[in-house]
């Protein structure tokens, strides 16, 4: 029986990992299994890399990876956002199957059952509640490889799950590094000092790139496992927002930049460029030891690339680092329609290289169909062991890898998330599912017609790859086909259905009824034309991006309270908080209440520089009230919000 070892997190054991035991002897190389190395890049879109089309971004080695194995040109995500296709990675089940159906998996609260958004008189489709959580139940690749005597490591970013038996630890990984399942990227930035990593032994000289220190960690997994089979799991955090990059390397990048080109974001390329160097660093360690001809390469992203210029009123005061090029839209996904977050092929369509020595031929391009569900039975038959006994939608590809052509004649997709609102900025960003089948195409987009039916679009992407030509009048007998199988495909899975609203009233206006604000620790709803708010924790507020805006800003807005909990008093203190791009905390703004009644407040933040997101925060004390308007000024402009 093999024994689960369990470590901290320091340097220590980094260093000292995952000795071999005595109960788990070392078989000699010729008869031991492959190891396996699977690189998922986040966010990173299908032209990003170099041996995929990319002419300004550098991606050396992930290009010589490629020179080394076999590169896809049809390979899928499983969603176009990312907790979902890592769900279907580790399980090699459809994201519908297991209900995680959105990148949600942060959130503090537990949901662990499928369903609708609770209806809503001003939203006219209700979408998928994704879970938010991987539920131990599903049997995990990292599961199945440890207890076939595999060292299982998990690198970089998790998102499937926190506090609670849902971390990479309890998923099968023995170690993880550096242990951040609580966050849905790196947010403050990847250069050092790393404000989501919450260890206090990890820190970094400042400006260090957090690929760097992970790659350089694994780097040194895979020298102290080297005599034994290991299974590294590498996520990587680039190139997910925000868009943080050496400064030495962005200003490479402007130089280069073609003003004339789809790419030539300088920061977003030196972005690409330190997750190329931290992939060559781990090859790099694979080679010293002389494991190449030993182990697998897979090199994946879990979704399309965003590749859309920011809307000034709507960035959520996100700002490059260095400053400058958040105007520039990050890359450019085409051929391909659209991109992350949209059910078009720019949103699913990802790189996959696979490297699997002996099988595997070097430098070959293959057109075969692949999804990221493939990959559960692809690698257990790649390292031997049997997968019969596991319930899996994924289809070994290991005729594909070695050239026999691939048994995936159908690639599914269920998105059941997304609006109009926010398909006007992101094309195919709505409730949605697809099947494709050969070089068609069938979008079912759910309840998306005034009626409440649902609105279909057929593309062959075999001549039209950017989606422009809807196909489906023309062709009403394949859209039926389609359809018959992508029904089957959903009853299956047991896939929510998002439906028209039948609480919707068409004359309450379809925007959102909030103006942009967002409520924190506490409900809010419009009534009788003033802004109502619940506490539903301490220190309830609102938050309000204001983004790329200078300040000095003045606050000012009308409050009521309504109820409190014992503590508040006639004179009461609140405050007016600013969070600005840059990271930074200044000391917020109070303000006081100074009668019972409804009173008129103004707060001036003294801050010059961008300011990013304005929070208000409810009195002390405060458990209810209700807002008639706010305003805010700056720079000569004013946005007043009248509830």
């Amino acid at each position: 029986m093999n024994r689960i070892l369990i470590f901290s997190v320091t340097l220590l054991s980094i260093s000292h990992l995952l000795a071999a035991s005595a109960e788990s002897p070392t078989p000699p190389p010729s008869s031991r299994r492959p190891n396996v190395v699977f690189i998922l890049a986040d966010d990173l879109g299908w032209r990003d890399l170099g041996v995929y089309g990319s002419t300004y971004h550098e991606t050396p080695n992930v290009d010589r990876l490629a020179a080394r194995g076999l590169r896809f040109t049809q390979a899928y995500a499983a969603n176009p956002l990312c907790s979902p296709t890592r769900a279907s990675i580790l399980t090699g089940l459809y994201p519908a199957r297991i209900g995680i159906t959105a990148p949600v998996c942060h959130l503090p609260q537990e949901i662990l059952e499928k369903g609708l958004t609770a209806p809503q008189p001003h939203v006219r489709v209700q979408v998928a509640n994704s879970l938010t959580r991987l539920k131990p139940e599903y049997t995990t690749l990292a599961e199945v490889l440890r207890d076939a005597g595999y060292v299982t490591a998990h690198f970089g970013k998790w998102h499937l799950g926190h506090s609670g038996p849902y971390e990479p630890k309890d998923q099968g990984f023995q170690f993880d590094f550096p242990h951040t399942p609580q966050v849905p990227g790196p947010g403050g930035g990847y250069l050092a000092p790393w404000k989501f990593i919450k260890d206090p032994t990890i820190q970094g000289a400042p400006g260090e790139h957090i690929e760097d220190r992970m790659s350089t960690e694994a780097a040194r997994f895979i020298r102290n496992n080297k005599d034994r089979p290991f299974y590294l799991n590498y996520w990587c955090f680039s190139v997910h927002s925000p868009w943080s990059a050496k400064p030495e390397l962005v200003e490479y990048f402007r130089q280069k930049a073609d003003p004339n080109s789809s790419q030539r974001n300088p920061v977003y390329a030196a972005m690409v460029k330190s997750l190329d160097d931290a992939v060559g660093r781990i090859v790099a360690a694979i080679d010293e030891c002389g494991l190449a001809d030993q182990t697998i390469v897979i090199f994946f992203s879990d979704n399309g690339r965003f590749a859309y210029p920011p809307r000034r009123e709507n960035n959520r005061g996100v700002e490059t680092q260095p400053p400058g090029y958040a105007d520039i839209p990050a890359t450019s996904n085409l051929p391909l329609r659209s991109g992350k977050a949209s059910i078009y092929e720019g949103g699913t369509r990802v790189p996959l290289i696979v490297i699997w020595p002996g099988h595997t031929q070097p430098g070959t391009v293959t057109d075969s169909l692949f999804s990221s569900v493939d990959f559960f039975p692809t690698i257990l038959e790649m390292c031997g062991i049997d997968h019969s006994g596991y319930r899996v939608d994924g289809i070994s590809q290991v005729a594909a890898l070695e050239g026999k052509g691939s048994p995936r004649k159908e690639v599914f997709c269920h998105f059941p998330h997304g609006s109009e609102n926010q398909a006007r900025n992101i094309p195919g960003f709505l409730p949605s599912a697809y099947l494709r089948e050969g070089d068609w195409k069938l979008i079912r987009f759910f309840a998306a017609n005034s009626d409440g039916t649902d609105r279909f679009e057929l593309y062959n992407l075999a001549d039209d790859i950017g989606e422009s030509h809807n196909l489906a009048d023309k062709y009403p007998e394949r859209v039926a086909a389609l359809r018959v199988k992508l029904e089957k495909y959903l009853a299956d899975t047991e896939a929510v259905i998002p439906r028209q609203n039948p609480d919707y009233r068409g004359d309450v206006p379809t925007q959102d009824p909030l103006l942009g604000w967002k409520a924190r620790n506490c409900q809010a709803e419009i009534r009788d034309g003033k802004l109502h708010l619940s506490a539903t924790a301490g220190s309830p507020f609102l938050g309000f991006s204001v983004g790329r805006q200078h300040g000095p800003l003045q606050v000012a807005f009308h409050l009521k309270v309504l109820r409190t909990d014992g503590t508040h008093q006639d004179k009461s203190a609140g405050k007016v908080e600013w969070l600005p791009p840059s990271g930074e905390r200044p000391a917020p703004v109070p303000y006081e209440m100074t009668s019972a009644g409804p009173q008129t407040v103004v707060a001036e933040v003294p801050w010059t520089q961008f300011i990013g997101i304005v929070r208000i925060y409810l009195p002390e004390g405060c458990r209810e009230a209700e807002v008639d308007w706010i305003e805010l000024t700056w720079q000569g402009q004013k946005k007043r919000f009248d509830f």
